[in-house]
């Protein structure tokens, strides 16, 4: 009897223990499926992670190239007014933007170079000031690249960069490429000695990723030609890539514009100064007549202006002033980099609002606003008060260009501006 029993309990035992072990054997296979199903990016993560955490432990001198670190702290004082229609946009109603308005802002710059590669990265912190009103997160990854050279000639270069930056910082204009490039691009440079240095610099860039929409542009230049100071510049941006499915949607992106740049940079020797006079074309290829731009296509833009000093060292100065007209479908109510309107509504051309997207429905012949269709002067005076220390002093100014477009408007604004950088 007692070997019965003991015999029983060492079959229940073992049972036990065989079901034990195959809990086990299958928790550890399903834990290996969510670890392949599931986990896979992980691995890659925390490969990436072993990865960067090895160069964090190798110095710059063992590694090579040159790191940079400068920055910017800036105070600003503005003084705006802008009216529609005769009604003023701001003011202290609740809701509005102030007609004084007073920023901090920081901009802290990295760089790093080798022999043939390189990385960019600018980070702008920029707030409004008070205690009640003011701000404290506003930051912004205003540049982020890096770039290779691909072939490195006598006399010409052939570069590569990937990431984000401003357009203005890659392209010339006085009054388009305000939004970010967010692409890849390719700049040649080739030095021609006795006719000029030619660059060609092109790439695509995201749009909206969503739609997988993306736009193209190129600009192809020749400085100094001849030696004589003289130089030319064109540029191409195509918006007008993807189709959607709302019509004031599709209107924002019928852009195709070229812009022909011409220039002179000579020396005043009178005073040593260095000056230029500039100007440039703009066409809309892509602009339809609507009924927000009174039916016609008012497709087109120019500007031209003056400059005049350097700023290298304590108590140089610089001044530029330029004239712009930019028509109603000049250029995309989001891309503007000239005088603009201040636009304290956040009114679009096409859409209620520039933002988002959609901009809460389509525009009407009345209310058509954004940042176009608009004639004004801009004028900015800089000063080093030290090697470091930059006071600047800008006035803009605006008006209505076709008044059958749109409601009426006036904008002014003066800015004093410190500028402590190192």
């Amino acid at each position: 009897m007692f070997d019965v029993k003991l015999k029983n309990r060492m079959n229940s035992l073992c049972r036990a223990l065989v079901f034990s072990s195959l809990l086990g054997l299958a928790s550890a296979a399903f834990a290996d499926t969510v670890e392949t199903g599931r986990d896979l990016e992980d691995t890659d993560i925390r490969a990436l992670k072993e990865w960067i955490d090895t160069k964090r432990q190798i110095s710059l001198k063992e590694v090579g190239g040159d790191l940079s670190l400068s920055g910017e702290v800036r105070t600003e004082f503005q003084a705006t007014r802008e009216t529609k229609n005769g009604n003023s946009l701001r003011g202290s109603g609740t809701g509005q933007l102030p007609k004084q308005a007073f920023d901090v802002e920081f901009n802290l710059m990295l760089d790093y170079r080798t022999e043939r590669t390189w990385a960019a990265i600018k980070l702008e912190f920029d707030d409004d000031a008070g205690i009640f009103n003011g701000t404290l997160d506003h930051i912004t990854l205003e540049r982020c690249y890096w770039g290779v050279r691909t072939l490195d000639g006598d006399d010409y270069t052939l570069d590569i960069e990937v990431g984000r930056r401003s357009l203005t910082t890659i392209f010339d204009s006085r009054v388009q490429f305000g939004s970010f490039f967010d692409g890849i691009l390719f700049r040649y440079d080739h030095a021609f000695e006795k006719v000029g240095d030619f660059y060609l610099h092109i790439g695509p860039f995201v749009i909206n990723e969503r739609n997988n929409h993306f736009g193209y542009i190129g600009e192809a230049g020749l400085l100094n030609i001849a030696g004589t100071g003289f130089y030319t510049k064109f540029s191409l941006i195509d918006w007008d890539t993807k189709s959607y499915n709302k019509k004031e949607i599709d209107d924002r992106f019928h852009f195709i514009i070229s812009q022909l740049t011409a220039g002179y940079r000579f020396r005043i020797e009178r005073i040593k100064k260095i000056g230029l006079f500039y100007s440039a074309f703009l066409w809309n290829f892509a602009a339809k007549r609507l009924d927000i731009s009174d039916d016609t296509r008012a497709n087109w833009s120019v500007y031209f202006g003056l400059s005049i000093g350097q700023l290298l060292k304590q108590w140089d100065w610089a001044f530029d002033i330029n004239y712009q007209v930019v028509a109603a479908q000049a250029i995309p109510d989001f891309d503007i980099s000239g005088n603009g309107f201040g636009n304290a509504d956040r009114s679009g051309f096409y859409t209620k609002k520039i933002v988002p997207i959609g901009g809460e429905g389509p525009s009407t012949p009345k209310t058509a606003g954004g940042q176009t269709n608009y004639r004004g002067f801009a004028i900015r005076f800089d000063l080093l008060l030290t090697d470091k220390l930059d006071m600047q002093h800008s006035y803009i100014q605006s008006i209505t260009l076709d008044s059958d477009i749109g409601p009426f408007r006036r904008y002014k604004q003066y800015e004093l501006e410190f500028i402590y950088s190192w």
